[in-house]
């Protein structure tokens, strides 16, 4: 099995490949409601999740909005 390193929220992981942000998200088991995705200091809309792809050494930064009160 293929597997690829991504920076994700700065910390360095091997993980199995994944071709882009969609899979990425599913493979960590994060919910796609109520995140943002920047790759590579650009951010992703939901809309592009699937369509952007994800090549070995990106930089991911994955933030979850919580509801509190």
């Amino acid at each position: 099995m293929r597997e690829i390193q991504l920076e994700i929220n700065g910390e360095r992981r091997t993980i199995s490949a994944v071709s882009n942000v969609g899979e990425l998200l599913r493979a960590l088991g994060i919910s796609e409601s109520r995140v943002a995705v920047e790759v590579n200091r650009n951010i992703i809309r939901r809309g592009e999740w699937e369509s952007t792809p994800l090549a070995d050494l990106d930089r991911v930064e994955i933030v979850q909005f919580v509801g509190g009160g």
